[in-house]
């Protein structure tokens, strides 16, 4: 098969969608592999390296969609990119199809087999494909978090691990998944009074048991979120629903409780944001504010640390690439359940229910494209 790895467009999106490690890979069995000039620069991947692991560089983006059989990104395409994609090519990468209904509908009017990361499931339910860049995103919306803390960034003053005779800053997580878990461990470690929320119960009792002692755990519901963001310093936003638009847990109506100053790190905001007052932000102007409240909605948080993530996400896509570029996709869906779980749009059509239901557009079962 011939593989395609453009170079990412979107705002400050340093990652790419393959290592030179993942080019040997593909070649090594017989596969060609095109990677746009300079794609794996802001990564630290030299296109020499790409090279040596038996890639071609092409010069351009119209280039590598033009003559590959399967893209292989990292964000979603944006609209400059619609024109380029064919009939028929296998597009797989990060979609979060639910939050953006443009994206919707130039995929179906494309043709094209839209394979996503975040909807690729395990038989255990979880989201191996999703997991990396969660582990990523959990940790640095703390970090990011605790800066925008600080007077200077507009924040209420506040260190989060405190200081002998100093009490430390209260962080609120809503959702026990992988986000927030990984975004509990490093509150805590900063010495932070943190709680994290979910509704499930089975998951809060796994979440006493392993989190430091400095980590609350609290059922999630709207009593209990009004009570808690009043006295909480940093908020973060950690809800999924696979392939679906993350739900409102905090209005707009409620910042009016929060105190001012308070930072809120909206993780979800690639499924719509569970922040009613979340829109999505860049690198550029990562922050504005409302009621006094700073709101951090970045899209592609990880991109900030593109060498750490680039590689995190090429250890886990990889067994899924080699596995499509050796067997096609229908075959490969076929055969592997966590790849079928996938599928979203397939020519035209839209297969995976979550991302119909968001806009009321018609679903199509995917047995019936295989």
């Amino acid at each position: 098969m011939i593989i395609g790895v453009p170079k990412e467009i979107k705002s400050n999106e340093n990652r790419v969608a393959l290592t030179p490690a993942g080019v040997v890979e593909f070649t090594k069995r017989g596969h060609e592999v095109y990677v746009q000039d300079q794609a794996g620069t802001g990564s630290g991947f030299a296109n020499d390296a790409y090279i040596m692991a038996g890639a071609k560089i092409l010069p351009t983006i119209e280039d590598i969609y033009g003559i590959a059989e399967m893209i292989i990104k990292v964000k979603e395409p944006i609209e400059a990119e619609y024109g380029l994609i064919k009939e028929d090519q296998l597009l797989f990468t990060y979609f979060h199809f639910a939050s953006h209904e443009p994206l919707v509908h130039a995929m179906i009017k494309s043709n094209a087999i839209c394979l996503a990361y975040e909807t690729v499931k395990a038989p255990d339910g979880s989201l191996p494909l999703l997991i990396p860049m969660s582990e990523v995103a959990g940790r640095m919306s703390v970090q990011e978090g605790a800066k925008y803390l600080e007077k200077p960034m507009g924040g209420r003053g506040i260190l989060l691990g405190g200081v002998p005779g100093v009490k430390p800053g209260k962080v609120l997580i809503l959702g026990g998944g992988i986000v927030g878990t990984e975004a509990a461990k490093m509150a805590a470690g900063l010495g932070a009074d943190v709680t994290i929320m979910d509704i499930s119960l089975k998951r809060l009792r796994y979440l006493s048991e392993i989190l430091p002692p400095n980590v609350d755990t609290m059922y999630s519901n709207e009593y209990n979120i009004r009570n808690m963001i009043g006295e909480s310093d940093l908020i973060i936003g950690a809800v999924l629903i696979p392939g679906a638009k993350a739900p409102h847990l905090i209005t707009r109506e409620m910042l009016k409780s929060m105190k001012p100053g308070t930072v809120m790190v909206d993780v979800a905001v690639d499924q719509g944001g569970c922040i009613e007052t979340c829109k999505p932000t860049t690198h550029d102007d990562p922050t504005f504010v409302i009621d006094d409240v700073i709101h951090y909605c970045v899209a592609n948080m990880p991109g900030a640390v593109p060498y750490t993530s680039t590689i995190a996400l090429t250890n886990a896509t990889l067994p899924y690439a080699l596995e499509l570029a050796g067997k096609g996709w229908k075959k490969a869906c076929e055969d592997n359940r966590d790849l079928r779980e996938g599928l979203n749009i397939v020519n035209g059509k839209i297969v995976y229910q979550a991302v119909a239901e968001a806009f009321k557009l018609r679903y199509t079962q995917v047995h019936d494209v295989l």
